[in-house]
Parts: structure tokens; C-alpha cells; sequence
């Protein structure tokens, strides 16, 4: 089953209650639980039952452009590792203690991007992907915390999560995973199909599968200070020139040849002092960076089709984005996986409800006054390169 979101009446209803954060409205969940507190949800998703048979899981985290992870507690030891594997290699398994997690599944099927648009009162710039987990009896990861948000969704069967808001966070030496050395529970909640446990970064926790289960995990993206910090300066390295070359006509004796004088460093500290930025080159800076796709992504272009074969599909069946994509928007300007945009700014309309709805409606596009030889052309482009398909 599929599930919708209808994210043109949806993004201005923000201040209503929603099933999906247990009756509370988007605003109310980011005000007062965003970042701050733990929030069970009971039937955030009705009658969610996942969209993932465990063999289909199984059969993604054997493909070689699948991220997966095979996590087993084996004589109270951990033990990781990674995929893709081969089919024999579940065949083996034992039947209990271990589990087999799938990054970016939202990568790879519509359903998966179907539950993420309804987390659309998050910024897309904020997400990172959707993990798919599935676990025999006494499954899990051990006790641990993440560094960012993250919504916990049950699909089939039951999880029993303990967690808690400790301070102590010291991990266990030598472990191949993130183990907490003392984790302490303060609460625990058994999830059932279509239940929800939102946490915030850094609460600690440890969820068990109570039989057969998978979960669903929508987490979100947080780079750390100094990971924007060195990004940021690739980015003034590519974007930025400083005139002139260092000199030094008033030089004088030094007693030791090998010592690197004050006038020398302050001549340099005046030269990088030229080195100046502002907010639109951070605006630009974070177009590019937080659209940039991850190193292993690649993505597969399709055959060869013309201007007018595009248009006609286009206006039949309508365009999304890829599973792969991201376009994002910083003021009036859009970014697609990593690069600026070019457009006709008469397409503007066409181009933010592609970006907030990852996708145009044929009906979206039915009017040839609704867009111009030069998005068509545009369009050609992305579907070239793999970046755009047609609705399905």
C-alpha cells in the first residue's frame, strides 16, 4: 500500500493537528518537541504495515548500489558487517540476536519517498534518508544515540524501545559499533504496526525486536560545525580570488634565517584579510552543498529522447524527480544536485512546486502557456543526465 501526501493543500496547513504526530499540529511538534524531548505517537501512520517484505529487504541489501549494514550480538560480542551481500549469506544466519538495516531505500522505491513526503514540515535540506531495518527475536543495535532527529516507524510486527536522556554518553572501547558503556533506562514503550517514536539528537536508546519486526527510521541530516567549516572553505577556494603576490621590499636582517618574522605574518594576515564573504555566499554555499549527492550515488541515464518527445510525455504523464535527486531553494535561486540552476524566471511557479512537491502533474503541465521552450529544454537536460523521470 501506498501512501500520500497531497503537499500543495498540505504546506499551508502546518497549524492543524495530524494524525502522523499523534493529533498535534506541525507547529506545535516543532515548537515545543523539535530538537528538545522524545514523542511516542501511537497509529501515526494507520494500518501501516510497511511496504517491504524481509526477503525483499534482503534482496536490495545483495545489490552492489545499496548501502547495508548485517549487525549480530554473537557471545556478547558485536559483530558488523557490511553489504552488499551475497543471497547464501542469509541463509546462515541464526535465528535470533542480529539484524540487517538498508540506507536510502528512499533511493530506490516510490513508497519510500511516499512516507518521507509526509515530513514535509521539515525542510528537505534537513533530511537525509529513510533506513530500513528488519530483525529476528532479540534484534537490535544495542544501546546507543545518534547525532541528529529521527522518527522511529514501526511496520510489521513489535519493537520494544528503552530510552533515555542520560548524560553519560561514553562508549564502549573497541566495539565496531557506537555501544553505550552505561546505558540506563528511564522509559521504555513497546511500537506496533503504524506507531511512531520521534527522538531528538543525543537520547539514548535501544530497541529489541519482539519477534519478527521491521522499522522504519527517517532520519535527518546534521553536519557538524567543523564539517561545514572545511566545506565552506572549498567552497571560497573555488569561488574567490585574491589579487596580488606576497613581497617583501623592506626587508631586514634577522639574527636566525630559520625563524619566521612578525612582518612576515603580519603582511599574510593582511593579504587573508582581503578574504571576505557574506550571507548570499552562504546562501549559495549551502544551495550547493546541501544538494550535492553522496559519493556513492550514481545516477543512470536513460536513452536518447527528443525535445518533442519529452514535451508530449511530459504533458501525458507528468515529471518527478528521481529517487536520487534534490533541488533546493535559497532566496530566488534553485540548486539541483550540486549545481546552480538556470531558468527562465516566468517558470518560477513551475520550478518551487517541483522542488516542494519532487514532482509536476501532467495536469501541472497541460497548458502549453504554462511553460517555455526553455524549461523544456532545461527538463531534456535533467532527464538526460538521470536527474528527472516521468510520474508513475
Amino acid at each position: 500500500m501506498r501512501y500520500h501526501t497531497n503537499m500543495k493543500k498540505n504546506l499551508n496547513r502546518h497549524s492543524e493537528p495530524i494524525t502522523l504526530l499523534g493529533g498535534i499540529s506541525a507547529e506545535t511538534f516543532l515548537k515545543d518537541y523539535w530538537h528538545k524531548k522524545p514523542l511516542l505517537i501511537r497509529g501515526a501512520i494507520p494500518e501501516f504495515e510497511g511496504f517491504l517484505t524481509p526477503n525483499e529487504l534482503a534482496g536490495l541489501a545483495c545489490e552492489e548500489d545499496v548501502q547495508s549494514r548485517l549487525i549480530s550480538y554473537v557471545k556478547k560480542q558485536w559483530k558488523l558487517e557490511q553489504g552488499p551481500f551475497a543471497e547464501k549469506r542469509f541463509a546462515k544466519l541464526p535465528e535470533r540476536d542480529w539484524t540487517l538495516l538498508v540506507q536510502s531505500v528512499n533511493h530506490h522505491l516510490q513508497e519510500a519517498n511516499d512516507v518521507l513526503q509526509q515530513f514535509n514540515f521539515i525542510p528537505f535540506a534537513r533530511l537525509d534518508d529513510l533506513m530500513v531495518s528488519y530483525a529476528p527475536d532479540g534484534g537490535g543495535v544495542g544501546p546507543h544515540f545518534d547525532s541528529y532527529d529521527v522518527f522511529l516507524l514501526q511496520g510489521c510486527g513489535q519493537r520494544l524501545w528503552r530510552i533515555s536522556e542520560q548524560e553519560d554518553l561514553s562508549l564502549v572501547e573497541g566495539a565496531p559499533l557506537r555501544i553505550l558503556q552505561n546505558f540506563k533506562t528511564e522509559q521504555e514503550f513497546t511500537l506496533s504496526a503504524g506507531d511512531m517514536l520521534y527522538l531528538p539528537p543525543h537520547v539514548a536508546h535501544w530497541g529489541v525486536a519482539i519477534g519478527d519486526c521491521m522499522t522504519y527510521s527517517i532520519g535527518f541530516r546534521a553536519p557538524s560545525a567543523q564539517e561545514l567549516a572545511a566545506e565552506f572553505l572549498n567552497y571560497l577556494q573555488e569561488n574567490r580570488t585574491l589579487s596580488g603576490m606576497y613581497a617583501d621590499p623592506d626587508l631586514a636582517l634577522q639574527e636566525h634565517p630559520a625563524e619566521i618574522g612578525g612582518s612576515m605574518v603580519k603582511q599574510v594576515t593582511s593579504i587573508l584579510n582581503g578574504l571576505k564573504w557574506n550571507d548570499a555566499d552562504v546562501a549559495d554555499f549551502l544551495g550547493l552543498y546541501l544538494s550535492e549527492p553522496k559519493s556513492h550515488i550514481v545516477f543512470d541515464a536513460p536513452k536518447n529522447i527528443t525535445l518533442q518527445a519529452i514535451e508530449k510525455r511530459m504533458k501525458l504523464h507528468g515529471i518527478q524527480l528521481s529517487f536520487k535527486s534534490q533541488l533546493l531553494k535559497v532566496a530566488n535561486n534553485y540548486y539541483l544536485n550540486g549545481e546552480a540552476v538556470n531558468f527562465v524566471a516566468d517558470n518560477e511557479s513551475l520550478m518551487i512546486t517541483l522542488a516542494d512537491c519532487r514532482l509536476l502533474s501532467a495536469e501541472d503541465l497541460s497548458l502549453p502557456s504554462k511553460f517555455s521552450e526553455d524549461f523544456v529544454a532545461l527538463m531534456h537536460d535533467w532527464y538526460l543526465a538521470g536527474c528527472i523521470i516521468f510520474s508513475q
